[in-house]
């Protein structure tokens, strides 16, 4: 089943007439089917953050199409974007994005509580997640009061407790030292094999994008070459690296 689907996507910027165009995207065609691992990966400049800003309704593309469980997004205005992202979709971002003013049960509850659920509802979605996570002790904690490693747990529960059609992370580890990176992928893989959620991830780290099912390789605005892993994540590891030295770049 189809969860994402891109056609022909385009983005152009030019901020002044007389400046020259630049095409961030150019023509982009994929597809994500519920229950993948997807990555993207690209130089910098590649245009990789803009789909993903793009795909999550953050930014507006030039011409083409998105479809999410097979809803056109493209043609969403604001404030029927703002719903739709609020109920089908979720968020992983590299600074965790958290508010400081709640804790971390309330961070992870917000989506639910913005749609009026029923408290106790609410409260024994927060409690499975929480558990799931392993930092079901944190609960009344503040953000400013745990680890970073920690913090991408709260943030990975919060994006999955409106049951999305698909998690968009942005730079998941970026901000993590190696063990908290493994970690967080680790439990990323584990919410993707035993929840079944579907995840598109931007990194520019080939060990992350290792946890992944498959890579999508993009350069210059355009989809180069897409690798799978077939299970074998060494493998998949070193593809990713003889890939990524062929596409240029790391960022």
């Amino acid at each position: 089943m189809e969860i994402l689907k891109v056609n022909n996507l385009t983005k152009v910027y030019n901020a002044y007439k007389e400046a020259k165009e630049v095409k961030a995207l150019d023509g982009i065609s994929l597809t994500v089917n519920k229950g993948e691992f997807v990555g993207i990966m690209g130089p910098s400049g590649s245009g990789k953050t803009t789909l993903l800003n793009i795909l999550s309704g953050v930014d507006k593309c030039t011409s083409g199409e998105v479809f999410i469980n097979n809803k056109d997004i493209s043609s969403m205005k604001k404030d029927q974007m703002a719903l739709f992202r609020r109920r089908n979709l979720g968020y992983i971002f590299q600074d965790f994005n958290l508010l400081d003013s709640l804790t971390l049960q309330e961070n992870i509850a917000l989506t639910l509580i913005l749609d009026k659920k029923r408290p106790q509802d609410i409260e024994n979605r927060v409690n499975k997640l929480m558990n799931f996570f392993s930092i079901e002790g944190l609960k009344e904690k503040y953000p400013y009061h745990i680890s970073g490693g920690e913090k991408q747990r709260v943030a990975a529960a919060r994006a999955l407790i409106n049951e999305p059609a698909i998690i968009f992370a942005d730079e998941p580890t970026g901000n993590l030292d190696s063990k908290s990176a493994t970690n967080i992928m680790s439990i990323m893989s584990k919410m993707n094999d035993e929840m079944n959620s579907t995840v598109l991830m931007v990194t520019h780290d080939p060990f992350a994008a290792s946890f992944c099912k498959r890579v999508i390789f993009i350069k210059d605005g355009k989809v180069k070459i897409e690798i799978n892993s077939h299970g074998d994540r060494k493998k998949f590891f070193d593809k990713i690296l003889e890939v990524q030295s062929v596409i240029g770049g790391v960022n």
